[in-house]
């Protein structure tokens, strides 16, 4: 099999900063939430990189959204519409990474460049880019200035219900981001697809993408 391009430069790109900033937020808030505890860098320190990285990451996604809108890859996060198909391909897949990688069986799907998630992959990461990125993209910005966003704030019910949904997004990337880490060594070699994101093509026949 041929290799396949793809992740476009775009994809890679937002993608990777994407991922650093993840982590710079994670780390950062890790800092801000037991403060006193933890004292890598100074308070004000840890508050003026989170700030700035929570707008870089918020860019990243608009530039994200836009591109997938505007170009004909969208089709990567609605490809399947069969329900019976997309629950039956979510069962294989979910053998596979349970059962089936360890005794070498053959991946149950295979990328294309319009339909490169397998079904628990597009079932993920639209949660993840349509519900829980916005969320804490929104929750994370009306905190950043309560009095210019008093009016939203009290809208969604004061801070303490922002303040628990920023952290209950903050969670879920705790198990999402070392989940996402392990996953993507699940190729021929350990960093196929780490390779696959920075060159844009699909090495090995019958892998999942990365990403």
């Amino acid at each position: 099999m041929h290799p396949i391009y793809l992740h476009p430069l775009p994809v890679r790109l937002w993608h990777w900063i994407n991922a650093l900033g993840c982590v710079v937020l994670f780390l950062t808030g890790i800092q801000l939430r037991y403060v006193g505890l933890i004292d890598v860098v100074s308070f004000r320190t840890a508050v003026q990189v989170h700030n700035v990285t929570g707008f870089v990451v918020a860019a990243n996604f608009l530039l994200w959204l836009g591109y997938y809108v505007s170009s004909p890859r969208i089709r990567t996060y609605h490809a399947e519409l069969n329900p019976v198909k997309y629950f039956v391909g979510s069962v294989r897949q979910a053998l596979y990474y349970s059962y089936g990688i360890f005794r070498e069986l053959p991946p149950p799907f295979r990328p294309t460049i319009y339909h490169k998630f397998n079904a628990l992959q597009a079932m993920t990461y639209q949660i993840l880019m349509i519900i829980v990125l916005p969320l804490q993209i929104l929750s994370g910005l009306l905190l950043w200035n309560l009095l210019g966003f008093s009016h939203l704030v009290a809208f969604f019910g004061g801070v303490r219900v922002i303040d628990t949904v920023h952290v209950l997004v903050f969670v879920f990337f705790g198990f999402y981001i070392p989940a996402h880490i392990y996953l993507g060594t699940l190729g021929r070699k350990p960093l196929t697809h780490y390779k696959e994101m920075i060159t844009g093509y699909e090495e090995e026949e019958g892998a999942d993408a990365a990403e």
